[in-house]
């Protein structure tokens, strides 16, 4: 779930109620941040979206969401209770929803907006968006405004890998308040948030290989890896990789960077 402008993730910070045993024994994967045993599948996020909402101002906001969130009573909320909008992914876990929507969009006229990025980072990569407000009355879902399909092409410049993908969404937001382009970047703007941190953490910390399995390690270390991304990025680091890197072994250089000495706070610190 994202607040554009003002981006951010549920994160929950309670701990498990899973017996000290349990706690020791249970396998998790690092990356993670603590559930209950009974919502393994992650519903929690859904229960701790609008208390985490409630906390912040997303009056006039759009808030974006993957499909989890995807929920009638976060739609509504949204709407009624705080005066913003919403833009959400539709999946199967919403299965008449991403029905109606899949099988209205079989038959695509011409797109209504068209992007082709540059070819950076080796890829060279076209979206085109179609946008329908013909399903606002249909779908048994509050407050639509507009339901959308985005088609994703890439191709890979150095072996020729093709790939196609498909999304499908609704957003609050009508025409005239947001045009197929604005909502195309919408999109891309909620992905971008959350490729970039997972990206950072899965690339800078090689997650995937951690041994950390078992008690409140994985929890543990994921809070202080985000902990530590957010200390640099606040810093005005325009490479998180690069900053870690110099400060990496270096007590010293943490300490200075950190502003931590008495030569360091009488000087600007460098990003």
């Amino acid at each position: 779930m994202q607040c554009h402008r003002r981006p951010g993730s549920p994160d929950s910070h309670h701990e498990c109620n899973r017996s000290s045993e349990q706690n020791l024994l249970h396998p998790k994967k690092v990356g993670a941040l603590p559930v209950d045993e009974e919502n393994l599948k992650r519903t929690n996020e859904i229960k701790t979206a609008i208390p985490l909402l409630d906390a912040i101002d997303i009056e006039g906001k759009e808030i974006t969401a993957d499909a989890l969130l995807t929920q009638r009573k976060i739609a509504s909320y949204l709407v009624e209770k705080r005066n913003a909008h919403y833009h959400f992914t539709v999946k199967n876990n919403q299965p008449g929803l991403f029905k109606d929507i899949d099988l209205y969009f079989q038959n695509r006229r011409k797109p209504d907006f068209i992007q082709c990025d540059p070819p950076d980072h080796g890829r060279i990569e076209i979206r085109r968006i179609w946008t329908t407000t013909e399903l606002n009355d249909y779908l048994n879902f509050p407050y639509v405004g507009q339901a959308f399909v985005i088609q994703r092409e890439s191709t890979d410049k150095k072996n020729g890998q093709y790939s196609c993908e498909t999304a499908y969404g609704i957003t609050s937001r009508t025409p005239e308040q947001a045009d197929a382009q604005r909502v195309l970047a919408t999109n891309r703007g909620h992905w971008s948030i959350e490729n970039s941190c997972h990206y950072i953490l899965d690339w800078n910390y090689d997650e995937d290989r951690s041994r950390i399995r078992t008690g409140f390690g994985p929890e543990n270390i994921t809070r202080l890896r985000r902990f530590a991304i957010s200390i640099i990025k606040s810093k005005g680091a325009r490479n998180v990789a690069q900053k870690m890197r110099q400060l990496s072994g270096n007590i010293r250089a943490v300490i200075e960077y950190l502003r931590m000495s008495a030569n360091s706070c009488a000087a600007p610190s460098a990003h």
